[in-house]
């Protein structure tokens, strides 16, 4: 099992990280939770979780050990799986994922993607008196303000939320909507985020 990696940072985009460690690059899965805490450093250590199933090879990638915690501990929930719990850690960071566990909102578990009352309900069951054991707390994620035109931000926002599973009309419309709220303000992180509220 790969428990971290620790090289060069060769690739970033909100979904995936490639990491070349020893010549070899590793394709990383991650959350924007952790794609927002990388920055721009060339030396990364991403700690890691390898996901076998009989068709793939998958490794998932935290940019803190509490991030990964909280990822496994929501494996271990019956209906959840790899691409759920990203989910969830793109919706929300693990203080407030965390949170929302611990007080019981079902309404925050459900605003994910893929996650229906009885799901949400499972999880807020199942974690409620082990999300303190994830130690599940994150250093404040910086929002770095990015300097792209907005069409280049939207077009890697629409990939990214593409990759996760919406649908991709949809999440052009939710992207107009927000990136004319915004006006320059938008940055990548803030708008995908906003739009994983609305979808």
């Amino acid at each position: 099992m790969i428990h971290h990696l620790h090289g060069r940072l060769v690739e970033k985009h909100p979904t995936y990280v490639v990491v070349e460690c020893g010549g070899v690059g590793y394709f990383v899965a991650i959350s924007l939770t952790t794609f927002d805490q990388l920055g721009d450093d060339e030396s990364v250590k991403i700690h890691t979780h390898m996901v076998v199933r009989e068709d793939a090879q998958l490794l998932y990638g935290f940019a803190t050990e509490a991030e990964r915690a909280l990822f496994l501990l929501l494996l271990g929930v019956n209906g959840v799986g790899a691409n759920t719990a990203r989910l969830i850690l793109s919706a929300m960071d693990p203080d407030a994922a965390a949170g929302a566990i611990a007080s019981g909102d079902v309404d925050a578990m459900k605003r994910v993607k893929g996650i229906g009352a009885k799901t949400a309900q499972r999880i807020i069951v199942d974690l409620q008196d082990k999300v303190d054991a994830a130690g599940a707390a994150s250093g404040g994620a910086s929002s770095s303000s990015l300097s792209a035109s907005h069409n280049t931000i939207k077009n890697d926002a629409l990939g990214a939320l593409t990759s996760l599973g919406f649908d991709k009309a949809k999440c052009n419309a939710v992207l107009e909507k927000l990136l004319a709220s915004q006006g320059n303000s938008a940055t990548l992180e803030g708008l995908i985020k906003a739009a994983l509220r609305e979808l």
